[in-house]
């Protein structure tokens, strides 16, 4: 008889505690306490996070194993992230991951954040199968943008990624130009709905090989808002919405010019999308249609899985348990951990 494994998995990378519980690969529970005081700041603001942290990780785990209806002394192994992230935060779930699987005398395994984005696709899902092995990982988020060779579950290559603001960091700081609360992302997104996505065109920055640059795209933007401010005062109010729609296709449409040169180059025919700005509709939608009208083979990962969560580190630590990939007590964070 098959054993079953009941994993704990611990996110702490930046600004979210989160705990979930996995019994093999099915989850039980899936808990974030999010923290608010960041967004008077405009973002994050690491010292602030890294104590929110120390707060809310004791009350967010026993949340986690209540609602998975488990006591802890049930617990196989315990997965934490490792990295990347802001070293503080990560630090506060290393130290109680390390404590308590000392404390159960059980297995610890560390996570790279970015694969677990990426690998939250092989949670049960009873609508569809994980993908096969190869394909092309995207990863989309506040912190990073990159394109990945996927081999198998701990075979990765980074064949592209971002030369200096990440996607989900672009939107956010168009978003404060045009005086959007942080994250604005998700305020873009909502915003845009309603706008000409036509209405203003922007440069698409040409990046050698596989890589991506939104930075310039950014300046345009600002350079764009200010020149027109000064003419009209009332410029950002009276054309939000198609500035939205706008900025955000021209966003999308970068990233998507360099998956189809990655699927191209690596004749890969599945594209498997992870991280906060998966999220996305209009990320979504022109996914969809490649599926559509190029027969291309896409997984977006359920909502609750694009942001910063810990079912997706329990899930790369049920599949590091059964390769009996272990951590040791002495591992050390790293917060510029390579995929």
């Amino acid at each position: 008889m098959k054993k079953t494994n009941h994993i704990l998995g611990i996110e702490s990378s930046c600004d979210d505690t989160a705990a979930a519980v996995l019994r093999d690969d099915e989850v039980l529970s899936n808990c974030i306490a999010n923290q608010k005081i960041h967004q008077s700041y405009g973002g994050v603001v690491p010292e602030l996070a890294s104590r929110a942290h120390q707060a809310n990780i004791v009350p967010v785990v026993q949340q986690a194993l209540s609602i998975a209806n488990i006591d802890k002394k049930q617990l196989t192994a315990i997965a934490y992230t490792r990295g990347p992230g802001l070293l503080g935060s990560l630090l506060v779930g290393s130290a109680f991951a390390k404590s308590l699987a000392l404390s159960l005398n059980i297995p610890l395994i560390e996570v790279n954040h970015m694969q677990a984005h990426l690998l939250c696709h092989f949670i049960k899902n009873d609508n569809h199968a994980p993908p096969a092995f190869p394909f092309l990982g995207v990863t989309l988020s506040g912190g990073h943008t990159q394109l990945v060779l996927v081999k198998s579950h701990f075979e990765m290559e980074e064949i592209g990624k971002t030369l200096d603001d990440a996607i989900g960091e672009a939107f956010d700081k168009c978003g404060k130009i045009m005086g959007l609360n942080y994250p604005a992302g998700p305020e873009i997104d909502r915003l845009a709905k309603e706008g000409n996505p036509n209405a203003f065109e922007f440069p698409i920055p040409k990046v050698a090989h596989l890589d991506v640059s939104y930075s310039g795209l950014k300046t345009a933007f600002i350079n764009l808002v200010n020149k027109h401010i000064q003419k009209d005062p009332n410029f950002i109010e009276e054309h939000l919405n198609d500035l939205c729609a706008s900025i955000q296709k021209t966003l999308v449409t970068v990233i998507m010019q360099k998956i189809s040169q990655a699927k191209e180059k690596y004749k890969l025919d599945r594209v498997v999308i992870g991280g906060g700005v998966a999220a996305n509709s209009e990320i979504r939608r022109v996914l969809s249609t490649k599926a559509k009208d190029e027969n291309w083979d896409i997984f977006l990962p359920p909502f609750q899985y694009t942001t910063d969560n810990a079912a997706m580190i329990g899930i790369v630590g049920y599949h590091k348990l059964l390769q009996k990939k272990w951590a040791t007590m002495n591992q050390t964070v790293s917060a510029r951990l390579a995929i």
